[in-house]
């Protein structure tokens, strides 16, 4: 199975982030605009949390709080899960299962060089078993 990095090089590098202090419309906008499920919050380019999609209804909406009015810092997740380079897909969904997130920041040392989605990694375990199958059945049939 392959590695992050390697995921990463098919995948791609961009990562869409917003400070703590921009407002959680602005996250939303942002998120709507890119299609993406959550954003890392970087402060002065250091990694300060994650935003989610489930961050904003179960902060934001359930509490009746204001997107128009509550900063990002408030209602993101301080305690950000991640994983390395190195580290492999099946980790990360291992990682993701445990923790009941879907998204992981991917740090090397203290660089942040990209976010790895559930879809990401359910997207590569299916094309593994794909190329495992083509395999087996290359085996069998004698090709």
């Amino acid at each position: 199975m392959k590695t992050v990095r390697q995921l990463l090089q098919t995948k791609g590098t961009e990562v869409w982030s917003i400070g703590p202090e921009a407002l959680v419309i602005e996250a939303l906008k942002v998120m709507a605009e890119k299609g993406v499920g959550a954003l890392v919050v970087l402060d002065a380019g250091r990694v300060v949390g994650i935003l989610s999609e489930r961050d904003y209804a179960r902060k934001v909406s359930l509490l009746g709080k204001s997107s128009k009015t509550t900063p990002v810092r408030e209602i993101m997740t301080e305690k950000v899960v991640f994983v390395r380079p190195e580290q492999t897909v099946e980790d990360c969904m291992a990682l993701m299962t445990s923790k009941r997130i879907r998204h992981l920041p991917v740090m090397d040392g203290d660089r942040l060089i990209g976010v790895i989605s559930i879809g990401d990694v359910v997207k590569e375990v299916i094309s593994h078993q794909e190329f495992l199958i083509g395999q087996l059945e290359n085996y069998i049939t004698g090709r």
